[in-house]
């Protein structure tokens, strides 16, 4: 075995749905000035007993039962999330513990916005060198936790849920080379501090950013794993805005790209946008299966990653 691919995904998200009209009973906003500046309509809120790793193990046994494995297969787990309350046990070995896992190496990753795409090549590395044959890859949030419900300009952004993915040895690789990095000096645009902790972020700065750098970098993700943009068949951006989303599609060069566009459903989920709504256009069979699709996640600590997968 050469390479890695992923084999199966799911995801889950809570039964309640807060749409822009809620919101306006709440803060200073309406439905029109949320949707003409972020595109987004619902996104779903958790349950106080709906956790972190409860979510994640959600997903996690949606996506493990997809792909044919049991629980004794798996023999790495990596929870992205940056909303866990808790910090030993840690999530990945609170999901460990849900499903049954007999004895897996459990690790969080915490790159806020890009954990899912950081955590999927790290699983991808760690079954290239032979240290996992079989690993859950899971982005799991609580984002409602850490937000203030009196600031109109984060609060409309935010939902809850997981996105999850069943990564296994494979004879050639169907996960391409990971592009990663991150721009320290601007750490500070997206934060989760204080205490209690609460999300803030200098929207104009990043917005910025994104659209000014991240079209090249995702054009090298592309080089990287020798696919044209024009040949993708998705492209499963970060799901922060949709503002933001599709120009840069568009200036990818993904003319014959799914573009996913969960987030006008599901609000900004951080670490799990990217597999929540990869599974979803998976669910839906709107990606056919070994086709090329681009994951690119962005966001807090202004760190980057991103890859092509050939579409399980």
């Amino acid at each position: 075995m050469t390479g890695a691919r992923v084999l199966a995904l799911g995801h889950y998200q809570p039964s309640r749905v807060l749409t822009n009209d809620d919101l306006a009973k709440m803060v200073d906003t309406d439905d029109a000035w949320i949707s003409s500046r972020v595109g987004i309509r619902t996104r779903r809120i958790a349950a106080p007993d709906e956790t972190v790793d409860a979510m994640a193990a959600a997903a996690a046994a949606k996506a493990l039962a997809a792909s044919g494995l049991t629980a004794q297969d798996i023999d790495l787990v990596l929870v992205a999330t940056c909303t866990a309350v808790d910090r030993s046990p840690n999530t990945a070995a609170r999901v460990a513990a849900r499903l049954g896992l007999p004895s897996p190496a459990a690790m969080d990753i915490n790159v806020v916005c890009a954990g899912f795409t950081h955590a999927l090549a790290t699983a991808d590395h760690a079954i290239r060198a032979g240290s996992a044959v079989n690993a859950l890859v899971v982005g799991a949030e609580k984002f409602t936790d850490v937000v203030d419900w009196t600031d109109r300009s984060t609060c409309v952004l935010v939902g809850d849920g997981a996105g999850a993915a069943v990564v296994t040895a494979a004879p050639e690789p169907e996960i391409g080379p990971v592009l990663w990095g991150s721009v320290p000096d601007m750490g500070d645009a997206v934060r989760i501090e204080g205490s209690p902790p609460r999300f803030a972020q200098q929207g104009q700065a990043v917005y910025r950013w994104a659209t000014t750098r991240l079209p090249a970098i995702a054009r090298q993700v592309c080089e990287r794993s020798g696919i044209a943009p024009a040949d993708l068949a998705g492209v499963v951006l970060h799901q922060a805005n949709l503002r933001l989303i599709e120009p840069l599609a568009e200036r990818i060069g993904a003319v014959n790209a799914v573009i996913a566009r969960d987030v006008v459903e599901s609000g900004n989920t951080s670490a799990a946008s990217v597999p929540l709504a990869l599974s979803k256009l998976v669910e839906r069979r709107e990606i056919p299966s070994g086709a090329p699709v681009l994951l690119f996640g962005f966001g807090g600590n202004l760190s980057y990653a991103g890859q092509v997968i050939r579409c399980p």
